[in-house]
Formats: structure tokens, sequence, C-alpha cells
């Protein structure tokens, strides 16, 4: 009798105990599963467009004139020195451009730049140059970037400049930069810029010798249309190659289409860049002037990025 007691308290606590219920009661195996497997993560938001994140292709704002498509983050800024010595490079012997140090003893045109992004994808610019005292004032829009199925980018510019510190000689200036930028080594651009009163110059000639014919306006173009063409290509992680040329399609044209070329190195926020151009040209108007037949200016550009 007491042995029966025993076996019946000890069924009675084995089958009370929570393993049992549950060896009693079991769970099919797919809700097993289903709740021990951890919840299925959201979609990560598409991320948007970041003017931050440099492009290893376009590295500047400028090629070595010409504009880029480079976009500058808001509220950010961006500096840029230009140097143009003024000896020339194709009319004398090596022995005389040694002498000079390769025209740097002959004096420079030199200018500076301050640019800042005052909305999204929308930067404004003050540029200064000795040559004539010529100040620029300009603004570039960048509504298009290249990316998926946009094969380009696209710029808007607009600009007016004067000279002798903006008080004479106003140039207004329209135009758009397309770029096409390939597997971070490669850059072209094409930037059509058209310029009013690029004969200005001519005016004041005129003036100074009492004619009155070179300011008639049915004998001289009062504006120039020119295509600016250039490219960037990377040889190495922070070094490039650029080039540049900007024939003029139609308007006044005088001398030789201005081109340009040379090297760069990148260093975080700066590039620097050793340029040789045909003219100590950098505006929007100078550029649309040209440059001088059988001249070859050495030069730099130096930027500093703030972002």
């Amino acid at each position: 009798m007491a042995g029966r007691v025993v076996f019946l308290v000890a069924l009675t606590v084995v089958l009370t105990q929570p393993g049992a219920a549950a060896a009693q009661n079991p769970v099919p195996a797919p809700a097993q599963a289903s709740q021990a497997a951890p919840p299925a993560p959201l979609p990560a938001p598409a991320q948007e467009d970041d003017d931050a994140v440099l492009d290893p292709a376009e590295p500047d704002f400028v090629v070595v004139n010409l504009p880029t498509t480079m976009r500058l983050p808001l509220h950010r800024g961006s500096f840029r020195l230009t140097h143009r010595f003024a000896g020339n490079l194709r009319n004398r012997s090596f022995g005389e451009l040694a002498g000079t140090l390769f025209g740097i003893d002959q004096g420079a045109i030199i200018g500076f730049e301050y640019r800042i992004g005052i909305l999204p994808h929308l930067q404004a610019a003050a540029y200064r140059s000795s040559f004539d005292r010529t100040i620029q004032f300009y603004g570039k829009y960048d509504p298009i970037q290249q990316r998926g199925s946009m094969p380009v980018s696209v710029s808007a510019l607009v600009s007016i400049e004067g000279t002798d510190n903006f008080q004479e000689k106003y140039a207004p200036a329209l135009g758009a930069v397309v770029s096409r930028t390939i597997a971070g080594r490669v850059a072209a651009y094409a930037s059509p810029i058209w310029v009013h009163n690029t004969a200005a110059s001519l005016d004041a000639i005129g003036h100074e010798h009492g004619s009155t014919e070179v300011s008639d306006e049915s004998h001289v173009h009062r504006d120039t249309a020119y295509i600016g063409l250039g490219g960037r290509i990377r040889l190495a992680s922070t070094v490039y190659v650029v080039g540049e040329l900007t024939p003029r399609i139609s308007g006044y044209a005088p001398d030789s289409t201005e081109y340009g070329f040379g090297i760069e190195k990148r260093v975080g926020g700066h590039m620097f860049s050793l340029t040789f151009t045909n003219t100590f040209g950098t505006t929007f108007a100078q550029l649309a002037r040209g440059g001088t037949a059988n001249s070859l200016y050495l030069g730099f550009n130096l930027a500093r990025r703030f972002f």
C-alpha cells in the first residue's frame, strides 16, 4: 500500500513539470521556427544626393579656365588662386627662358576667387583678376547629375563682369556645362557660352583716336558665342592631366582660339595645377576674346575646398 502511494506522488510531480507539459503538448516544428527567427529588416531608404561626395574624375570646379559640373554643398565654400606668368615661352631660347625661370621673373596676372553654396545645387562666386582689374560675379546651378539612366551632368551658368574694378566694359554671359565621367578616371566637358559686349575694348580705342567707325554697330559684332571643350584624365589616384580649347562659333573673334593644358595633383581638399595657356584670360569674356598667336605662358591654379 505504501509503495503505491509513493508511486502516485512521484508520477504527479513528473507530470506537473514544465518539460513534461511541453512533451504532452508539443508545438509544431514550423511554429517553433517562426518564433525563433528574428524579424526581417526593413529595406534601407534610398540615399539622397550628397554634394560633398567627391567624384575622383571631377576634383575641381575648373578644367584650366573653363567651368566643370562639380557641385558645392550647401553653405560650404571653395577658394581658388590663379597665376599666369608674363614670360612668353615660345619667343626665346631655352637658355634665355632658364635665365628668367621660364617667365616667372617677368611678373604675373593674378586672380582669386571665392565661391559658396547658397541653396541646394546652387553656388555663387566672385572672382577678381589683375588683368584689366576685372571683377566677375557668377552663379552656377547644377540640376542634373550623372547617375543610373542619366548619362551626363548638366549645369547652367550666368555671369557678369566689369573692368576697372567693375566700373566699365560690362560683359554679361549665359551658358551651360555638359559633362560625362567614365569609370572615375576620365571626364569630358562641353560648355556653350554666349558673352555680350566682347568688343568693348574697341570702343575705348575709337574714342582715344577720335574715331566713331569702330564703335558702329554695323561694323563690329558686339557678342561672341563659343563652345569650350575640355577633358581630365586621372593617371594615378591623385594625379591628373587636363586640357581645354574654346573655339568661337559666331560674333567677335579676334586673335587665336584660346587653349590650355596642364598637370594636377590633389592632396586632401587642395588641388594644385601647373598650367600652360596662350592667354592671360580667365573670365568668360576674356576667353571669348581668345589667345595670342605664337604665345605660351606658364601658370598655376591653386584651389582649396572647405568640405
